[in-house]
């Protein structure tokens, strides 16, 4: 899937930077970038919202890097999404939901504090009730 480079709800024309704060919107994208690739694995830590404030700051500061993040395999889908229809697709959901049920059980299993567990849940809970009602993309065909 190739995203014109107009295309992201991220991109706005501004006028040239000067090094320095291009500088600093190039590390804050990559610095969201890189929390929402651990967000895949860590289910307190959403994906997609990092995502697309690190695609926010790479329009600011380095096309090519912009271009980079929309047109990747796994991440370009889920800001492209997000962006069009503010929906989650389905495999996301079934992966989130997956990573949360499986971080309560570990809790469990270690035998955490109750108010932590109960704090864990209730935040999860939150989690997945978003995620569950964000709605489907449109099938492609």
């Amino acid at each position: 899937m190739v995203v014109a480079r107009g295309g992201c709800f991220c991109r706005v024309r501004r006028a040239p930077l000067i090094s320095g704060l291009r500088l600093l919107w190039t590390m804050g994208g990559a610095a969201f970038v890189a929390i929402g690739a651990i967000g895949v694995i860590l289910p307190l830590l959403p994906t997609t919202p990092f995502l697309l404030l690190g695609a926010y700051c790479f329009a600011r500061s380095s096309p090519r890097l912009h271009d980079w993040l929309l047109n990747h395999r796994s991440f370009g889908p889920l800001i492209s999404n997000w962006d069009r229809y503010g929906s989650i697709d389905r495999r996301s959901k079934r992966i989130a939901l997956v990573v949360i049920l499986l971080t309560l059980g570990i809790s469990l299993a270690i035998g955490i504090a109750w108010w932590a567990l109960a704090a864990q849940t209730v935040v999860l809970a939150m989690a997945a009730t978003f995620v569950l009602t964000r709605p489907d993309p449109p099938d492609p065909g």
